[in-house]
């Protein structure tokens, strides 16, 4: 992701910034994703694992990245503590 628009982007709840999500939680969370254990704020379970996403820098939500485009809508999200359970 193009470090200058991570610069510039910020939760749209809370608008903490937010960071991209490292390879070991990336790698936890599309576990979690395969094992059917993630839904989004929407309540809608999450089945499409990610290559790439963003984390408010508090570490409790959790954003896509699709095909180069970070997801900034809230029902989207993903609550990391589901994924930490």
């Amino acid at each position: 992701m193009d470090r200058k628009l991570l610069d510039l982007i910020v939760c749209p709840v809370t608008k903490l910034p937010l960071e991209p999500l490292d390879d070991q939680r990336l790698d936890q969370m599309n576990a979690a994703i395969a094992a059917g254990e993630v839904r989004n704020q929407a309540d809608q379970q999450v089945v499409q694992v990610v290559a790439e996403a963003l984390i408010r820098r508090d570490g409790h939500v959790v954003y896509p990245i699709i095909d180069g485009i970070p997801i900034l809508l809230e029902g989207e999200s993903i609550d990391w503590n589901q994924v930490v359970e």
